[in-house]
């Protein structure tokens, strides 16, 4: 039932995502857009709230219940982003608005683009590893929360990569080539 409900709740992002969108500009109903998409988060609220229920009917705590606390890290910390990237696009395609930023492509700009997503990566992994605890406090019996303690190994391992490739960007920065455009240097519309 956890893993319906996790997909349930990826797919009815995106779904809530596309109405909202499609309601601020295609129905040009702002307003009902902002709405819709203010609604996101309660997909996560529903999720966190049956894998506690789950897990109080006495429910094994397994990785079903590790996936949801890691989908909620995540989407608490990355949603937003998305939410705008989808705005972006959608209001240039189909709004005439102007072309998306993309991000940068070379040197300090790309580091520091690195730095900001990696810093969202571990904000989700520390979310996820928070309510993971809460979890094995809630269950409470040791033996029972073996993979929950795994998942909160893994969002260690997610935060160290996101590390990693950020400085790797940091102490290597990609070089632009000979006679780019500089909006092409600074991460401009293409």
């Amino acid at each position: 039932m956890v893993v319906a409900l996790i997909v349930a709740a990826e797919v009815g992002f995106w779904v809530l995502l596309a109405l909202g969108l499609a309601l601020r500009y295609l129905a040009r109903l702002p307003r009902a857009g902002a709405a819709v998409l203010l609604c996101e988060p309660l997909l996560e609220v529903v999720l966190l709230v049956v894998t506690a229920v789950d897990l109080r009917g006495g429910a094994e705590a397994d990785w079903k219940h590790g996936l949801a606390a890691v989908y909620i890290g995540f989407t608490a910390t990355h949603g937003r982003y998305l939410v705008r990237w989808a705005d972006a696009r959608f209001a240039h395609r189909f709004a005439g608005g102007p072309p998306p930023i993309r991000p940068p492509r070379y040197g300090l700009a790309r580091a520091r683009h690195e730095w900001r997503m990696s810093a969202r990566a571990v904000a989700g992994a520390a979310i996820a590893a928070a309510l993971l605890q809460a979890a094995i406090w809630y269950v409470g019996d040791a033996g029972q929360v073996e993979s929950l303690r795994a998942w909160q190994s893994k969002m260690g391992l997610v935060s160290l990569v996101a590390v990693v490739v950020a400085v790797s960007y940091t102490v290597w920065p990609k070089r632009p080539p000979a006679g780019a455009p500089e909006r092409e240097r600074a991460g401009g519309p293409r």
